[in-house]
């Protein structure tokens, strides 16, 4: 199969919007799933439907050859919604690819799967993990690091503190970052390797050592035109209560919840499973993906 037909979910997200658009100019023929009328594209197909209508993941699986699974919540007010999108969403476009006879399946994780006790995210990831791992697919599961590039609206609050010259950070810690076309590639990368069946990665910008906070916020910094920021890297307890005033300020739209606080405190997110160097290496280093993402975010006047 040298251009196999993709099934993927998450489609008008961040991470799945890039994926799209990568798979259709790599020649693949894309089914795509929405919730919301999409434009006209001969390229990609879209399946209107969501995680919680079966009937739909079906329609979307019909036909394909691999489901590339990335939908799922980011954010979620309690245990149960993030059970309800990041868990039976998973359960559901398993038992899908199954119905459609598609064997291939690629799950976008997350590296918060790997500590499942610090929040409900991280747990919801981790059991859509056990979802995928007991399906009898050929699935390999990809836990990216804190994902960036244009288009990003999660990022985007760096930028704009390192635009004001204060980067309010939590505790001192590491952490892998990918730019998404860079993850994008690898999704695509995965597609025709038998030899990933079973396996669980976690791809970065190849940073051995990943970043500290501050040192990332620098790079940031740097990005939009400053010299340097002053860095802050605030005690659990004040990244906690600023949690609890992001949600009563903002409500739903809150970026740093309880929920967030409690695993952007843990001390290691470095990627620790990297993909084998002769499968895939990354291409974009991140002082200059950092850099670009600044530019698009002028562009669309959101920095």
């Amino acid at each position: 199969m040298a251009h196999p037909t993709l099934a993927i979910t998450g489609a008008t997200g961040f991470v799945g919007s890039t994926l799209v658009r990568h798979a259709a100019m790599r020649g693949h023929k894309v089914r795509a799933l929405t919730r919301r009328a999409q434009p006209a594209d001969g390229k990609i197909e879209w399946v209107d439907g969501a995680l919680d209508q079966p009937d739909s993941l079906v329609r979307l699986a019909v036909g394909a050859d691999v489901v590339i699974h990335v939908a799922g919540a980011i954010n979620a007010p309690d245990r149960a919604g993030f059970q309800t999108d990041n868990v039976f969403g998973t359960l559901n476009m398993v038992e899908a690819a199954k119905a459609a006879g598609v064997k291939r399946f690629i799950h976008v994780s997350s590296m918060a799967a790997r500590e499942p006790e610090l929040s409900d995210y991280g747990w919801s990831k981790a059991r859509s993990e056990q979802v995928v791992g007991a399906s009898g697919l050929d699935w390999t599961i990809v836990r990216p690091p804190a994902v960036y590039g244009p288009g990003d609206r999660e990022t985007l609050e760096l930028f704009k503190m390192a635009k004001r010259g204060l980067v309010f950070l939590p505790p001192a810690g590491r952490m892998s970052v990918i730019e998404v076309s860079d993850l994008s590639r690898f999704l695509l990368t995965l597609i025709g390797h038998q030899e990933t069946f079973g396996e669980t990665y976690e791809p970065d910008d190849g940073y051995e050592f990943g970043w500290t906070h501050a040192q990332f916020a620098e790079a940031i910094a740097n990005a939009v035109g400053r010299k340097r920021a002053i860095s802050l890297a605030m005690p659990r307890t004040a990244v906690r209560i600023g949690a609890r005033i992001d949600r009563l300020v903002r409500g739903k739209r809150a970026k740093l919840t309880p929920d967030r606080a409690s695993y952007f405190c843990h001390p290691d997110w470095v990627s620790k499973r990297r993909p084998p160097v002769d499968l895939w290496r990354p291409h974009i280093e991140t002082n200059a993906g950092l850099k670009a993402t600044a530019v698009a975010y002028r562009a669309a006047s959101w920095l």
